[in-house]
């Protein structure tokens, strides 16, 4: 028990705390904290639970477990906030929000992201053309790959194998499709006939990802 003695013996000093202090903040009387710090009494798993959150130290650091000495917190008492598990998704270049640029690939390239967003690969954006959808220059924009989108949508779409970021208009009966900008600067491009023959949509935006 001399180890957990020792910890809260550095615990203590560490936070500038004393004994006393300690057992304000615990509940646990003098006496009892007299005999933790001693070594005499190891503590039973409420009153560690206690001690180690008033010592913003990790439980298991402080029973003498070789681990993080930080205390562990715990989400559960935080429901705003959940912890991000993380997956690797290819990097294909970039892509214009604004006029179309040569749509290149790297496969060679990956980024670390929420592995929640439904994605298949992720492109970053070039330009100001989606600002008002909240898309900035060297925003990272996942794509699902699909062949066509909804009205409306956002999509990653390759013009003659240049690539653009764009809302979707599909007219069916007049074939006519408009890929509009989110900034009043760039009017929309619009194609008609045998020009969407070299109109190709390689997949829906479904998030993005901003540095702060």
């Amino acid at each position: 028990m001399n180890i957990i003695s020792e910890r809260l013996t550095t615990a203590l000093e560490q936070q500038h705390m004393t004994q006393a202090e300690l057992c304000e903040k615990t509940g646990i009387s003098r006496s009892t904290m007299s005999q933790y710090c001693s070594g005499s009494f190891r503590p039973k798993a409420d009153k560690l639970q206690r001690i180690a959150k008033a010592l913003h130290v990790n439980e298991a650091w402080l029973l003498g477990y070789e681990t993080e000495k930080e205390e562990v917190i715990s989400l559960e008492n935080y429901p705003n906030l959940r912890p991000i598990r993380l997956k690797r998704f290819p990097v294909l270049g970039e892509i214009a929000c604004g006029e179309p640029i040569f749509a290149q690939e790297d496969r060679e390239s990956f980024l670390m992201a929420d592995a929640e967003i439904h994605a298949d690969f992720c492109l970053m954006a070039r330009g100001d053309s989606m600002i008002g959808a909240r898309i900035y220059d060297g925003d990272a924009v996942f794509i699902h790959s699909q062949p066509m989108v909804e009205n409306g949508e956002i999509a990653a779409v390759i013009i003659e194998e240049e690539a653009t970021l764009k809302r979707v208009y599909y007219d069916k009966i007049h074939a006519r499709l408009q890929l509009v900008a989110e900034n009043p600067a760039y009017p929309p491009l619009v194609y008609v006939g045998a020009e969407l023959e070299e109109i190709r949509i390689l997949g829906k935006a479904v998030a993005f990802m901003s540095t702060i």
